[in-house]
């Protein structure tokens, strides 16, 4: 094609010559004939920087269509052309680079109850979520009841920054709702915000309010009740300052207590906190086959009922736990805690206290151990179900504690989970529990829980 092209001006000006030549036959070179020839010559010329021009402009297409066939496709809109989200970052004074990411989930949850001992008070905890602590005991009968909400809907929102030093700067702010009523459930079912995370992290450090680190999220169970092995579990948001390096994570935490009053009756949270943070340090390995976990807790215990009369005690506890894979599909996860004065690290601190009232009005440590296990099965990328045991047993002094306090409580969970689609959750929850009082006195609950959610 090329070749033809440049054969167009030499065929164009032997044309051009015979037209002109062909009325007369001349022998030898005239004035007019050179005229002739330099006529010739100039329209060549001519033709030749047409012919270039076109082949320029031939290039300059195919290197537009080129570029326009590497471009991604334009988002649809709803006029048929793309528009950008947003003029201007959402996050202006942010650093630059800063990466703003929001999720969270829509949750509903449904509670159908039996309790043999009476009914749980409605607008309570335990009315929402398995709470051994509030199991009935010792009331009027067996009840039976279903509740419906969706408290533990969820929102967060991250900023994350990798600055031109090559430090790390982020933040994370979480809520749900499951603050105090703001309106009843016979009409409106409004509640508050509450805020569960909100912390900032600088490389290694993390100073805010997260999950305490005395508490293994790794080997949390796949229950559908909002906690699961709440019996047992490590379960604790609070303030604190973390440092993590490699395997190791060391942090001093909020250090509250909780009391046990002298001849029973409702806890105390004592006001007059500690001045020594509790210190919290874990290990934990990790491998192929899952993850174990080592956690020591070391605090100081403080109780001040009056002004001026003033009680301590030194609280510590040990933890171990983990997730060992059995195969692909199956896997078993644990948690084992024991120590004194650790009652406000289990089961969201509605079980047991820090410690005890003596007769003199000292505190005493409250001795104690609660531990779970579950196994996990895959049945299909869209099926699973878990089957767990939960207990926590304590060392009451019921010379000082009355007869009316929590000595054990246990109970076993058995569910199934079906994703149709991935981040969507329907659930449901067979859970049976019981509690058992110092004086031997027990109640149990049977609970079957429902759950529904979308991840986003």
């Amino acid at each position: 094609m090329t070749q033809i092209k440049q054969a167009r001006p030499r065929l164009l000006a032997a044309a051009v010559l015979a037209a002109l030549t062909l009325p007369g036959v001349a022998f030898a070179q005239t004035a007019k004939e050179r005229e002739l020839e330099a006529r010739v010559a100039q329209l060549e010329a001519m033709v030749q920087q047409l012919v270039t021009q076109q082949q320029q402009t031939e290039t300059v297409v195919t290197e537009v269509r080129t570029a326009q066939a590497a471009q991604p496709a334009p988002a649809a809109t709803g006029t048929g052309a793309a528009a950008p989200i947003q003029a201007t970052t959402i996050t202006p004074t942010a650093n630059p680079g800063t990466r703003f990411t929001v999720g969270g989930m829509i949750r509903t949850d449904g509670l159908v109850t039996k309790t043999t001992d009476g009914d749980i008070a409605k607008g309570t905890a335990g009315r929402d979520f398995y709470v051994p602590g509030a199991i009935p005991v010792g009331g009027d009968g067996p009840d039976t009841y279903s509740d419906a909400h969706l408290k533990f809907s969820r929102l967060w929102f991250d900023a994350s920054t990798v600055l031109d030093s090559g430090d790390k700067l982020g933040a994370r702010v979480e809520l749900d709702f499951f603050g105090g009523t703001l309106g009843n459930s016979a009409a409106t079912n409004t509640y508050g915000a509450t805020l569960r995370h909100a912390y900032l992290t600088y490389n290694d450090w993390l100073v805010g309010q997260t999950w305490s680190n005395f508490m293994d999220t790794n080997a949390l169970i796949d229950a559908v009740d909002f906690v699961g092995p709440t019996d047992a579990v490590a379960f604790v948001r609070q303030p604190q300052l973390r440092y993590t390096s490699g395997p190791w994570t060391v942090s001093i935490e909020s250090p509250e207590t909780t009391v046990q009053p002298f001849g029973g009756g409702a806890r105390v949270i004592a006001g007059d906190n500690s001045a020594i943070p509790d210190l919290i340090a874990r290990y934990t390995h990790k491998g192929d086959w899952g993850h174990v976990s080592f956690a020591g807790l070391a605090r100081q215990l403080k109780y001040a009922p009056v002004v001026g009369a003033e009680s301590t005690d030194t609280g510590f506890g040990a933890q171990v736990s983990g997730l060992v894979k059995l195969g692909d599909s199956t896997d078993i996860r644990y948690q084992v805690s024991g120590g004194e004065g650790i009652g406000r690290y289990i089961g969201l601190a509605t079980i047991q206290q820090d410690a005890m009232v003596d007769s003199a009005g000292d505190i005493d440590a409250l001795g104690g151990w609660a531990g779970y296990v579950g196994l996990r099965q895959v049945f299909s990328p869209k099926v699973r179900g878990n089957l767990f045991y939960a207990r926590s047993q304590w060392d009451n002094e019921a010379a000082w504690t009355g007869l009316g306090v929590t000595r054990k409580v246990h109970s076993v969970h058995a569910n199934m989970i079906w994703s149709p689609v991935p981040k969507l959750d329907f659930g449901v929850e067979a859970i049976w529990g019981e509690r058992t009082l110092e004086s031997g006195a027990d109640g149990e609950l049977m609970r079957l829980h429902t759950m529904a959610r979308y991840s986003f």
